[in-house]
């Protein structure tokens, strides 16, 4: 039950890290945490394709009702990306223009939201960015319920406060925090690999001898 709730938030988390994963692509990364923790195509990009990354601000609202995502903008440090569980609801917007140009006046990172945004256009051509689960004309109530930095879930991915949100064109990613220097090393070293095979492709010295190899290891004749 979703009741009036503003928790403390957690300390900020190393620049460092966020620099080393935030050059890094949100398929390397999902690939180095099990493929576990992904938004799903329910969440798509509404923006003009900046890459996110920012320690999550977490809300959860009753859906269509976006008063407390206002009190979480107003809360917002430079960096937070502003995450809210509307409950998946298509009918009523829970950002707007106004309130995008507002959180990047504050030097909000983006916005993630299982819901609907509206001011489509004027969203597309921004920089900030926004994902989110569709688009709506239809306003949002000012009511509450709320919570802000609380356990909330987006597009199925559990995101808990101050988890490290990444986001680029192939969606949206939650690092948990705990685990986000582990992650940022196997990915690093994936990245190298990966940049490895493309160059054997260009040189044309690529090895594709472990595709037969696997077949014949799942019992099929070559």
């Amino acid at each position: 039950m979703i009741g009036f709730r503003i928790e403390p938030r957690l300390a900020a988390i190393d620049p460092a890290l966020l620099g080393t994963l935030g050059g890094i692509p949100t398929p390397i990364v999902s690939d180095n945490m099990g493929r576990l923790y992904a938004g799903g195509a329910s969440l798509r990009s509404f923006h003009d394709g900046s890459a996110m990354i920012g320690s999550a601000l977490t809300v959860r609202t009753r859906p269509g009702d976006n008063l407390m995502v206002h009190k979480a903008i107003d809360m917002a440090e430079p960096g937070d990306v502003i995450v809210v569980d509307a409950g998946g609801d298509m009918t009523n917007a829970i950002i707007g223009e106004i309130m995008l140009n507002i959180a990047a006046s504050r030097g909000v990172a983006g916005f993630v939201i299982d819901g609907c945004i509206r001011d489509s256009d004027a969203i597309a051509r921004a920089s900030l960015p926004v994902f989110a689960r569709g688009a709506s004309h239809r306003g949002p109530y000012k009511d509450g319920p709320g919570e802000i930095n609380v356990p909330v879930t987006v597009g199925g991915q559990p995101v808990m406060p101050g988890d490290i949100m990444l986001g680029d064109v192939d969606g949206v990613l939650a690092v948990p925090r705990s685990q986000a220097a582990a992650v940022a090393e196997l990915a690093q070293a994936q990245l190298k690999r990966e940049e490895a095979i493309l160059a054997s492709i260009a040189d044309g010295t690529v090895d594709r001898s472990w595709v037969d190899a696997t077949l014949r290891a799942k019992g099929l004749p070559l």
